[in-house]
């Protein structure tokens, strides 16, 4: 081909020329223009699909046939101020005034075949400006939800796009999602406050009060009234300083079932300050409890008037208690069980009646050293009733005719072959005599025939009783578990052997026959032999001597040796039975019993050592050979 036709070809050379056909397109003849079909065929023939949207696995549109030449998959979206000098594919796509972008980068391979399109519009380049291909993206990038990999790939920028050979769309790029530090836990104030205060019940009170120094929420949660249910100081009083103690009886008040404050002298002065303070916080008490405090009769007021639901009432030792404040607790608590003024001397059996005749359920009358108990018509009240099943009147002045119109009541009907009076048996299951010296064999046998369920009797100190005294009341008297006569003269080895042949003997537990002189091994050894569930045995200052403490010996080795049958269990992994744990299954006390020596001592402690014992005996004796016995009793 000559210059004149490259010339002519490529367009003008000259600079002057240049210059004005710069930044615009020649024109050239128009094409002819077609209609209908050819026509629809043409613009369809100009695009390609892009080997990209293949590889992205892009479903083609329904709307266009697959079998043809070509698909509609990629609109250019060029100006015709595109930087490419040529176009590709059908000229009959380049329109007068517009041109068309490649449908593919730079970059896509195109047949070797392929020339210029004379037709198509020509923008001359100066000598001035690049050759080589414009790195601005010329189509839109495929959507978001067509694109492949994770959410958290983002695209490169352009630049980086094309200088790679691989495709038309830019690569992709994971992002580095930074690692997650935990979170730090605040395992105690994230704590509900119920697992907080569950957890502060485990404490001892002392320990609670302690905690409540750490700070503030602790202070809060330590006096919170969910801790403070019972407040039992018999174990602390003497630590806890008064100030603690007040805080918590005025923050815990409407929680405080049982308030026990035996002991606290420490409150005598807050009583004045805060007595009304306290009483009225605690308005639900059921179990209250006074004894050995020293308080005014104000605050004392104050508390019967605002708690009507109580059920237990301890006011022993207390001086402040008058038959004003029994008659106030008539009134007010109808729900009375149990009562206890004993050594409070300003009382009498006046106010204790106002009690019996206003409190229907009440069970128990704790009233020690107080006095107008041979009032008949108070004694009769309580036959007529017969509700009590402890009775508490030691040191008072109880006499022989009270206690019968206590058991038989006035003019009963007499048996006539038994000679007894028929009456409804009572309820008594404790009974306490001890020290009433106006009491005689008369007043005792009143007990026989009439108390079946009796568990213990206090008969000590009572110097004019005699065995004709209980010649039939164990008879009778099948589930007696305690029994004490300490001190009492005139009995003899005729009631010991008595009760170790009576129904009781074998449920007896406890017995104390101290300074009884005239008890010895006659009464006792029968007692040892046959009293199979005994525990404890009073005998210092008695005739008693070695036999009786050969014979207890004796009888806890048998003891052991049932115990081991009957909680016979598996072997262990050496073919041995499971030791059993060591405990005193018998308590013995031989103070000041000159007929107790080394031998009998020395048969106690010899039980005490021997090989696969569960059982052993306490023994207090001598005190010279006290430190020896305790020896062998580790």
């Amino acid at each position: 081909m000559s210059q004149d036709s490259l010339d002519e070809r490529n367009g003008p050379t000259d600079p002057s020329m240049l210059g004005e056909a710069r930044g615009e397109a020649l024109r050239f003849a128009e094409p002819m223009k077609l209609k209908g079909r050819k026509r629809f065929l043409q613009n369809l023939q100009r695009i390609s699909s892009s080997p990209s949207l293949a590889r992205m696995g892009r479903v083609p549109s329904s709307s266009y046939r697959t079998g043809g030449k070509a698909s509609m998959s990629c609109v250019s979206l060029a100006s015709s101020s595109s930087a490419y000098g040529n176009t590709y594919g059908n000229p009959s796509q380049s329109s007068v005034g517009f041109s068309t972008a490649p449908t593919s980068v730079v970059t896509t391979p195109a047949p070797e075949s392929q020339t210029f399109d004379l037709r198509s519009r020509i923008r001359i380049l100066s000598h001035n400006e690049p050759t080589q291909a414009v790195t601005t993206p010329l189509t839109a990038p495929l959507p978001a939800e067509v694109r492949t990999g994770p959410k958290e790939a983002q695209p490169l920028n352009t630049s980086e796009a094309n200088t790679n050979n691989a495709d038309y769309f830019p690569k992709l790029m994971l992002e580095v999602v930074p690692e997650r530090k935990p979170r730090s836990i605040d395992f105690w104030g994230e704590m509900p406050d119920e697992i907080k205060v569950h957890i502060f019940r485990f404490l001892k009170p002392w320990e609670i009060v302690r905690c409540s120094a750490v700070s503030r929420s602790w202070h809060k949660m330590c006096f919170d009234g969910q801790l403070w249910t019972n407040i039992d100081t018999h174990e602390y009083y003497r630590d806890i300083p008064s100030a603690s103690l007040v805080r918590i009886m005025t923050t815990a008040g409407p929680f405080v079932r049982d308030l026990n404050l035996r002991g606290c002298a420490q409150l005598w002065e807050r009583w004045t300050t805060h007595g009304q303070a306290i009483s009225d916080a605690c308005q639900n008490l059921e179990y209250f409890s006074l004894e050995g405090c020293r308080i005014d009769r104000g605050s004392i007021h104050s508390f019967l008037l605002d708690n009507t639901r109580l059920v237990h009432i301890n006011f022993c030792g207390v001086q402040a208690i008058t038959n004003h404040e029994l008659k106030t607790i008539a009134h007010r608590c109808p729900q009375l069980e149990s009562l206890n003024v004993s050594w409070c001397t300003h009382i009498d059996t006046k106010g204790l009646h106002k009690i019996v005749q206003s409190c229907s359920k009440l069970r128990e009358i704790k009233a020690s050293e107080t006095r107008g108990w041979t009032e008949k018509d108070f004694m009769l009240d309580l036959f007529q009733r017969n509700t009590l099943e402890r009775l508490v009147v030691a040191h008072s002045d109880i006499d022989d005719d009270s206690l019968q119109i206590l058991f038989h009541g006035t003019e009963p009907e007499i048996d006539p072959l038994t000679d007894e009076a028929i009456v409804p048996p009572r309820k008594f299951r404790h009974l306490n005599f001890s020290r009433c010296n106006q009491l005689t064999d008369k007043g005792i046998k009143c007990l026989s025939h009439n108390v079946p369920q009796l568990e213990g009797l206090q008969v000590s100190h009572i110097i004019n009783l005699t065995d004709d005294a209980f010649a039939h009341l164990f008879e009778q008297t099948p589930l007696l578990t305690h029994l004490d006569m300490e001190e009492i003269d005139e009995v003899t080895n005729v009631t010991l052997q008595t009760l170790a042949h009576s129904p009781c003997a074998p449920f007896l537990q406890h017995l104390n026959i101290s300074y009884c002189e005239n008890l010895g091994d006659t009464g006792m050894l029968p007692i040892i032999k046959h009293c199979e569930s005994m525990r404890t045995i009073d005998m210092d200052n008695t005739r008693v001597s070695d036999l009786v403490l050969t014979e207890a010996a004796a009888q806890i080795r048998e003891r052991d040796h049932q115990q081991v049958l009957s909680l016979a269990g598996p072997l262990d992994c050496n073919g041995n039975t499971p030791k059993i744990p060591v405990k005193v299954a018998l308590h013995l006390t031989v103070y000041d019993c000159q007929n107790v020596t080394w031998t009998g001592i020395r048969e106690i402690m010899s039980r005490n050592t021997e090989p696969n014992r569960s059982l052993i005996v306490g023994l207090k004796c001598f005190y010279g050979y006290q430190d020896t016995v305790n020896e062998h009793m580790k």
